[in-house]
């Protein structure tokens, strides 16, 4: 059974620029620029409205925080680890206006070399989004991936982060979610034609509401469409 989801995107760095060319902030069908009235600042999480999402094998997170869709916030130099909390300083985006909206935004976060994801790691969110989060370990940690092959984490009970790769500046949006035998089919929608992308190669992470079609136990994803290269079901990593 397919259905259409509200897409929440969330957007690592920038790159090159393709000559002169800067794409727009990409943002789902429910806050879209048409739909949003723009403000000048991007609004930002009350204290503890704060999640976190395994990814690559425990060699990334992914931080949720809410406020603007189209404004995600960026990470502010490198993220601290002292005694099993990592504390992460968030920076405002450059780019105004924002759209007035105020939903779950994903910022991708490396974490520092020889953080064991086989223990809990509580994540302290400072700067343009406060909160704090508490990752639980996972039962068995799997290899490292591929390099540039997708990974996904759970960020709550329904909502997971996928991460992908490609332009920094054109993250893939969801256009459906729906079973897949025993996975769950996460189907991006196809780029519009005229889009200008920067020209970098570099991982993207894109929220997805997955909760209606992932029912109980292990769950794994299906990816297809917006040009994302995903031949084989990509287990969802973490706990609900």
């Amino acid at each position: 059974m397919s259905r259409s989801r509200l897409t929440l995107i969330g957007l690592l760095g920038a790159g090159l620029l393709t000559a002169g060319a800067l794409t727009g902030c990409a943002s789902g069908a429910a806050s879209s620029p048409e739909s949003s009235s723009p403000t000048e600042t991007a609004t930002s999480s009350p204290a503890g409205e704060v999640s976190a999402a395994w990814l690559d094998a425990g060699r990334m997170i992914a931080v949720v925080t809410s406020g603007s869709s189209s404004c995600v916030p960026a990470v502010a130099g490198e993220p601290q680890m002292a005694g099993g909390a990592l504390t992460v300083d968030l920076v405002e985006p450059t780019q105004e206006p924002c759209t007035r909206d105020m939903a779950p935004r994903a910022t991708l976060v490396t974490l520092p070399a020889g953080t064991d994801a086989g223990a809990a790691l509580t994540v302290k969110v400072t700067g343009a989004s406060e909160g704090e989060a508490t990752l639980a370990a996972l039962a068995e940690v799997p290899a490292p991936p591929t390099d540039f092959a997708p990974s996904a984490g759970w960020a709550n009970s329904s909502l997971v982060a996928i991460v992908t790769y490609g332009s920094s500046s054109c993250v893939p949006t969801v256009e459906s979610v729906s079973t897949d035998g025993g996975n769950v089919a996460v189907t991006f929608a196809t780029p519009p034609a005229d889009q200008v992308c920067t020209m970098d190669y570099a991982p993207r992470v894109t929220l997805a509401d997955v909760g209606a079609e992932a029912g109980d136990g292990p769950v794994s994803l299906v990816l297809s469409g917006g040009n994302v290269q995903a031949p084989d079901p990509i287990p969802v990593l973490g706990s609900r």
